[in-house]
């Protein structure tokens, strides 16, 4: 499968779930650098286009910032914004809360591997977690002597 055989559609639906999680990931900054590098080249093969810029609804240090609004196969994204575009593009004001993107049924990782496959970079093996050892030995599991659901009789 080419890049050329992925549909913008595609490649925005990609792009909405991988924004979509990162907004509530631990650490987002892959799936940020996912999204940013996607657009970016979409944008350099003129299969997005800049809309315009709008006021962010998160200021930056209580001070008023606007995005780039960026159209992807019907889905809007929003990205930071560059001193050109503001040179280039019209101010739209405020957001649209009214408008939302199409929901789309695809998992994270399906989206990943779409775009990872559109981006031509390697999908980066799972981590292989190590467990510290500790120097006392842990009692989970351990028979405790009696069901925690009984009592210990008083002996009188």
């Amino acid at each position: 499968m080419k890049d050329n055989q992925i549909s913008n559609r595609e490649l925005a639906e990609s792009l909405f779930i991988v924004n979509r999680h990162a907004k509530t990931a631990p650490e987002p900054r892959h799936l940020y650098d996912i999204k940013k590098h996607t657009i970016d080249k979409l944008l350099n093969e003129n299969r997005a286009k800049k809309v315009g810029l709008h006021f962010s609804d998160h200021p930056k240090f209580s001070q008023q910032h606007s995005t780039l609004l960026i159209e992807v196969g019907g889905y809007y994204f929003h990205v930071p914004a560059t001193k050109k575009d503001f040179q280039d593009l019209e101010h739209l004001g405020k957001v649209d809360q009214s408008y939302r993107n199409p929901k789309p049924k695809l998992s994270l990782s399906r989206a990943k591997r779409t775009l990872y496959h559109y981006l031509n970079w390697k999908q980066p093996k799972k981590p292989a977690y190590s467990f510290q050892g500790t120097s006392q030995p842990s009692m989970l599991g351990q028979p405790t002597g009696s069901p925690w659901n009984q009592r210990r009789r008083r002996r009188p």
